[in-house]
């Protein structure tokens, strides 16, 4: 087989720059055997606003007026619908709180976001708090159906192939490279954690946390927005909430934890007072970076070995702009922001 571009790993990172690819007509091939699954269990939720500290999520702007066109052009290409809007409300425990948000509200970046009317309706089956804040433009993508669509899609074309990617059979020319019956003019790494394991981009510093979530149901907690305090509660539909996340530095694993387990109890505990039932735990690692800014750009030596990695906890919210990025740069020679360019973490940059 002899395409322009091998890429490695299908999360929101691989479907971002295959959609690119795509768009501008060329040819490539997905190797990926879901051995890494981040994306697979994130919530998918996009949101301007850094609500533990009321500051905005870096590129904000940017970053949602790509969103929404990217993945409405996904779902007419797969005649799938992966976005919903709804609002998220942060839970003020003080009128410290409140006033947090008010002077947030002034923020000229945080303004069209934040919602300087304070909620007082009550909440049925929520507890503790002196009102809402309410954020604009929040929602979700629905990941898990957006990438099986997108797989099968690319299937169908024969350009997916379920199989792991061993790295020491790789065979790099200055030109080319070849991977078992596969050559390609350049191989890009969208590989998430499993980037530890990669032998050409293994000394760049994707820590990794882990984060443990919940399905719950319950029947009397009838909201219909996100709800944002100690945790999140995320209603997903039939009775069912999502409620997350712990953060692991420590923990390498999926397996899901008693002591995760815990955690989320007992700080759901202080934000309902409704029965529920537990559906589900799951745990997936996050691919993040100590400076919390994607892992973007040719290797040092072989500048057909690519990367793109280190999304974090809103890969639904940067993917698509720093696929853009990412695809400029290999085909037309941009320079990549300083804040995502690997050369960041070179020796004397």
């Amino acid at each position: 087989m002899q395409v322009e571009y091998i890429i490695v790993g299908f999360g929101l990172a691989g479907m971002a720059i295959s959609k690119e690819l795509e768009d501008h007509g060329h040819s490539f091939v997905v190797l990926d055997n879901a051995s890494q699954v981040s994306s697979r269990v994130a919530a998918g939720v996009f949101n301007p606003v850094i609500l533990k500290r009321f500051t905005p999520v870096w590129n904000a702007d940017e970053q949602l007026d790509n969103l929404f066109p990217f993945y409405k052009d996904i779902s007419k290409r797969l005649g799938g619908q992966y976005l919903t809007f709804f609002d998220t409300l942060k839970v003020f425990k003080s009128v410290e709180d409140q006033n947090n948000w008010f002077m947030a509200c002034d923020n000229p970046l945080l303004e069209k976001y934040m919602d300087p009317k304070i909620i007082k309706v009550e909440k049925n089956g929520i507890t503790h708090y002196e009102g809402f804040g309410k954020v604009n433009g929040t929602g979700r993508v629905l990941v898990t159906n957006v990438l099986d669509d997108y797989i099968k899609y690319l299937k169908e074309k024969e350009q997916f192939l379920d199989i792991p990617f061993m790295h020491g059979e790789l065979d790099i020319q200055e030109d080319s490279i070849t991977y078992k019956n596969i050559t390609a003019t350049k191989i890009i790494f969208a590989e998430g954690y499993g980037l530890k394991e990669n032998p050409f981009f293994n000394y760049l510093p994707l820590t990794g946390t882990k984060g443990e979530m919940l399905f719950i149901k319950a029947p009397d907690l009838k909201i219909t927005e996100q709800i944002k305090s100690s945790l999140f509660v995320l209603p997903v539909g039939n009775d069912i909430y999502w409620i997350g996340a712990t953060f692991n530095w420590t923990d390498k694993t999926l397996d899901p934890t008693e002591k995760g387990r815990k955690e989320l109890l007992d700080k759901l505990e202080t934000m309902i007072d409704v029965p529920y039932e537990i559906v589900n735990q799951f745990g997936g690692i996050r691919p993040t970076v100590k400076d919390r800014r994607p892992l973007v750009g040719k290797h040092p030596e072989y500048k057909n070995l690519i990367v793109f990695n280190g999304l974090g906890t809103r890969g639904v919210m940067i993917a698509p702009t720093v696929a853009k990025q990412l695809y400029q740069h290999i085909e037309h020679n941009k320079p990549l922001s300083k804040e995502i360019d690997i050369q960041r973490f070179l020796p004397n940059s």
